[in-house]
Parts: structure tokens; C-alpha cells; sequence
């Protein structure tokens, strides 16, 4: 099967699961409202489908990985309604869509991305098929730490505090690590606890050192796709970082410098996973695809 076909197809069961969750009533239809806006709004979901792809490799069982699946893209999309706020990168455009502030109010729209955290956080602590309390505790543990003052928020609040100030390449490859890096490589991390086996040392550290390169490239192929990529394409206002003076790879290094790191970050990757036969391919497809997409 085709990466394409393999994303579709986790794209398709996380949005079911997710459907499901949060099928719920609440006294204020306004909030649920803007939640499910901020979730089902056409995202590549390509955090879920990174505990989907490590869980088959590891030949786990998916029905173990649906509340990580669910979880993670929940902290996500939490984290995408805040930085969209005036007060972070004001923004008005995601996915093509108003964002959640200008589809709604700006209270709304912090009161949905706050919902969204805490019930990311509720579902992982839901009884998961034959996943012990501990692995749980794990998983919960994992996407605490990837989202929070030693992950995502970190990455964010350092983005925010260095507007218009020159960084370092090491500076740079940090922020990027945590803001966009945590959560990609809990990912890794979840579909590794989901599988429910002992994978032993050298293949989790090829797994979290993937992890750690496609998480970047990420983020490396976000900063080049603002500047070569329309609005259209992208969904966002095209050039919104270089207007808001915001420390990006191509700002730092050039725009041939940052493709240049893009191409090391996927021998990187490729690297990485050697130790793994072709119940790996998916995983080697998906660098492939994170470096190459257009949007």
C-alpha cells in the first residue's frame, strides 16, 4: 500500500474515533462548537499517524494506539487555536479556514483550546484494551512533558520572545525542537507504548533519533513553504513570518542554506531506522513525504 493510501486511511480512523469522543452535549454549545471546528478542520494529522505507523511497525494492535491517536492531535489543535490569538501570532487564516478566534470570539476560542488540553490528556487515561495502568501512566507522562514548559510551550514562548532578534543556528534548531519537535517525537513514543512489547534499547533510540530528525524537517520545510508557497497552497497568509520578523532556517541561513538542512535532516532519518527491515517502509516514506510536501 501507498504512503498516501496508508495516511488517508489513519487520517480516516482518527477522525472516526475522534467523532465518537467527542459526541457529547454540554451547557454551552458554543464551546463544543468551536472545539470540533478547531479539530475537524482538514489537518494532515500527520502526528496521529505517526503512533499508527510505529505501533503496525512494531506490530502492535491499532485498537491500542486510538486514545494516543486521539490525544495527541487533540493537544495539537489546542496548541494552533492559542498561537493563532492576537496575542501570539495573530492570525486569521488556518488551513484556508478563520481561525477559531475569528470564527467565534476570542474567549471561545481560548476556552475551546483549553477544553481540547485537558480532554487530549482524559483519553489517554481511559482503559485501552490490554495496556497495563503503568504503560498508561507512560503515555500520559510522554505527552505531558512533549506539550508542556519542557516541550511545545517552551518552543512557543522562546518563538514569541525573540521577534526581530537575531538567533543562533543553535539557538534556532532548539526552539524548533520543542515547539514543533516534542510533539513529533512523542508521537514516536506513544506508538512505541501502544505496541505493548519490549522493543529493546537500539531500536527505541533508532526510533526517538527519527523522531528527533523528521521533527525538525518539519519545521525546516514549514519556514521554507512560508516564503515559496502561496496562500492558496498553504492555507495561511504566505510570508507571515518573514512580515512578523520571525526567526525562521531560511531567515538564518538562506533560503538554499535551510533546503540544505532539510536534506540532512532526511539522511538523518533514513539513518536512523536501518536497524529496521521493510516493516519500516511506511516510516522511510513518511521522511520522504514531510521533506517534499508543498503545504
Amino acid at each position: 500500500m501507498v504512503l498516501t493510501d496508508t495516511l488517508t486511511n489513519y487520517a480516516t480512523r482518527v477522525e472516526q474515533q475522534l467523532a465518537v469522543r467527542l459526541a457529547h452535549s454540554s451547557i454551552q454549545d458554543s464551546l463544543q462548537q468551536a472545539m470540533r471546528y478547531s479539530i475537524f478542520n482538514g489537518g494532515k494529522r500527520i502526528r496521529p499517524a505517526l503512533v499508527y505507523l510505529v505501533n503496525q511497525t512494531l506490530k502492535g494492535d491499532l485498537n491500542n494506539a486510538d486514545a494516543a491517536a486521539c490525544a495527541i492531535e487533540a493537544i495539537h489543535s489546542y496548541s494552533l487555536v492559542h498561537d493563532d490569538l492576537p496575542a501570539m501570532d495573530n492570525d486569521d487564516l488556518r488551513r484556508g479556514l478563520p481561525t477559531c478566534h475569528i470564527k467565534f470570539d476570542h474567549a471561545t476560542a481560548i476556552l475551546a483550546g483549553d477544553a481540547l488540553q485537558c480532554i487530549g490528556f482524559e483519553w489517554l487515561c481511559e482503559q485501552q484494551n490490554d495496556l497495563s495502568p503503568n504503560t498508561q501512566l507512560l503515555m500520559l507522562k510522554t505527552l505531558t512533558r512533549a506539550s508542556g514548559d519542557t516541550g511545545m510551550v517552551a518552543g512557543q514562548a522562546f518563538d514569541l520572545a525573540h521577534v526581530d532578534q537575531p538567533l543562533s543556528s543553535i539557538q534556532l534548531e532548539s526552539m524548533h525542537r520543542h515547539k514543533t519537535g516534542a510533539l513529533i517525537n512523542a508521537a514516536i513514543q506513544l506508538g512505541i507504548h501502544s505496541a505493548n512489547t519490549d522493543i529493546g534499547v537500539e531500536r527505541q533510540t533508532a526510533l526517538l533519533a527519527y523522531g528527533d530528525a523528521i521533527g525538525l524537517a518539519f519545521q525546516v520545510q514549514d519556514d521554507i513553504l512560508d516564503i515559496t508557497a502561496d496562500t492558496q497552497t498553504l492555507g495561511k497568509p504566505q510570508g507571515s513570518d518573514e512580515l512578523a520578523n520571525k526567526p525562521t532556517y531560511p531567515s538564518l541561513l538562506g533560503l538554499q542554506g535551510a533546503k540544505d538542512k532539510l536534506q540532512q535532516l532526511y539522511q538523518e532519518a533514513l539513518a536512523a531506522i536501518e536497524c529496521f527491515d521493510d516493516s519500516a517502509l511506511a516510516l522511510r516514506q513518511l521522511a520522504t513525504y514531510i521533506v517534499e510536501r508543498n503545504h
